[in-house]
């Protein structure tokens, strides 16, 4: 069994800032990141698509303790974003002070904006690469 978009594919396309995802052809469901079957039907006939990187706000949280490797970053925000495709997706919000971030973040409209490069651990195999955000104008 193939995986149709590589876990290491999803994330150099995020270092070209550019956000794949997996479309369903079976229920035409949206799976980002990348999954071996829909996240809707289980179906195993998905196709690559490109997605704008657009959408709102649901929720988001402050970070305060970075893992290793992170603290030069710290605080930091993190966000869970409904894109417009219909998927959700993690990353970080950037261009906002995350020392004065307020519930007035959900809901507001983001557009990706760079994939964010970070140096792996001692648990991970490499460094991994994150979604960056920033508030539509």
């Amino acid at each position: 069994m193939e995986y149709k978009l590589a876990f290491k594919d999803y994330n150099e396309a995020l270092k070209r800032n550019e956000l794949l995802g997996l479309k369903c052809r079976e229920c035409g469901t949206i799976t980002v990141p990348p999954k071996m079957a829909c996240r809707k039907c289980a179906s195993l006939d998905m196709e690559v698509i490109k997605l704008m990187g657009k959408g709102k706000i649901q929720t988001f949280t402050t970070c305060n303790v970075a893992s290793e490797g992170r603290e030069d970053e710290l605080p930091y925000i993190i966000l869970l974003v409904e894109l417009e495709e219909g998927a959700w997706i993690m990353g970080n919000l950037a261009g906002t002070d995350p020392t004065t971030a307020s519930m007035e973040l959900i809901g507001q409209k983001v557009r990706m904006a760079e994939g964010r490069v970070f140096p792996g651990d001692r648990y991970s195999a490499g460094e991994g690469t994150s979604p960056v955000f920033r508030i539509e104008a």
